[in-house]
């Protein structure tokens, strides 16, 4: 039976792969479904899938010693590696009793800061030898890949020591100037924390967390950018702002003033990043920049979040970009529509000044 379903499975994986699909999904009373630039779309040529098949292909996919942890928890994370053509990172789950299964491809070659059309400006950032740069933006947005593209960015020009601390691991990278050390909590460490606190005897010069996810990763990062080190995150946030606020409102009030201080000290810069459908098909990433000049730094130290919006607005000559703008920017060369530029800005009337709307 799980034969069977294996290779069922790598099948619908292959199709995944020629139709530049971002995820694969399996759920009881649907044909297996892809999520191809945004859109779920069933694959009309197969069955409507039964409780027998999602669990036939969720044992194809869940490691052996993963099982105890579906069991007891219910649901359990992993990267699936498949063929040394493509990693996906898993989440097999249970709904209404049955089990169900999301897949999220990551291609083997990792693309460069230029294919992924980010600004050039992103290159500056990773050449300090401190500090803190965070990839923002909602799930699916590219987030990760973007962070791999800095990695090996460094990987490919810099000899520094890297480590990194993911759940699961997505990306793979093959070591060139730089030594980089993957590791992956429950294979390689037992928790998040422990592998943080033990990263600081492992001489590292730049730590890449996967995602900030608690009071405690975020409190290591920040003294890890304070003590010499280079940071690279991610977190769950739409903008600057945001996730300026978010950090902060993750201490207890008594801690918050010096979290301030140490965030107006170390931070280098906040990337967030959405995907937007392009008018000629596929996706292509809308970039807000917030640098950590003079202004940005005094204004985390007093708690005037708020206008922190009005300096990346308004500070163009020092290459920071605001979403609107960068939207605005996309829509005059025609990659996308302003109907879509509309539905992802955070702030449309404004776009639509931009535009002479």
């Amino acid at each position: 039976m799980t034969k069977d379903y294996q290779l069922k499975l790598e099948e619908l994986l292959e199709i995944a792969g020629k139709q530049n699909a971002s995820d694969l999904h399996f759920s009881v009373g649907r044909k297996p479904t892809l999520r191809i630039d945004g859109s779920l779309i069933e694959l009309a040529k197969y069955p409507v899938l039964t409780a027998e098949n999602t669990k036939g292909f969720a044992e194809a996919l869940v490691p052996e010693e993963k099982l105890p942890r579906l069991i007891k928890y219910k649901e359990v994370d992993f990267s699936y590696n498949y063929k040394d053509k493509a990693r996906f990172r898993v989440n097999v789950f249970y709904q209404r009793g049955c089990l169900g299964a999301a897949l999220r491809f990551f291609p083997s070659k990792i693309q460069t800061i230029k294919e992924l059309r980010l600004p050039q400006v992103v290159e500056s950032f990773i050449n300090q030898s401190q500090g803190f740069i965070l990839i923002v933006g909602p799930t699916g947005h590219g987030k990760t890949t973007t962070l791999a593209a800095l990695v090996d960015h460094i990987n490919h020009n810099q000899t520094k020591n890297i480590i990194t601390i993911e759940d699961p691991i997505e990306y793979v990278f093959e070591q060139d100037k730089s030594i980089i050390s993957q590791r992956e909590v429950q294979n390689d460490t037992k928790t998040f924390k422990r592998a943080l606190r033990s990263s600081f005897r492992q001489d590292p010069d730049v730590l890449v967390i996967g995602e900030l996810r608690d009071l405690n990763s975020i409190s290591t990062a920040l003294t890890a950018a304070e003590t010499g080190h280079l940071v690279l995150a991610t977190l769950h946030t739409n903008n600057a702002a945001q996730t300026i606020d978010r950090i902060i409102d993750s201490f207890p009030a008594e801690a918050k003033n010096q979290v301030r201080t140490q965030l107006a000290a170390t931070l280098l810069a906040v990337v967030s990043q959405r995907l937007i459908p392009r008018i000629n098909g596929g996706r292509i990433p809308a970039v807000e920049i917030m640098i950590a000049n003079a202004a940005v730094r005094n204004l985390i130290r007093e708690g005037k979040i708020h206008q922190l919006d009005l300096v990346v607005e308004t500070s163009a000559e020092e290459k920071m970009i605001s979403l609107n703008r960068s939207l605005a920017d996309l829509v005059h060369k025609g990659e996308i529509s302003l109907e879509n530029a509309e539905i992802y800005s955070l702030n449309p009337s404004d776009l639509k000044m931009l535009l002479g709307k």
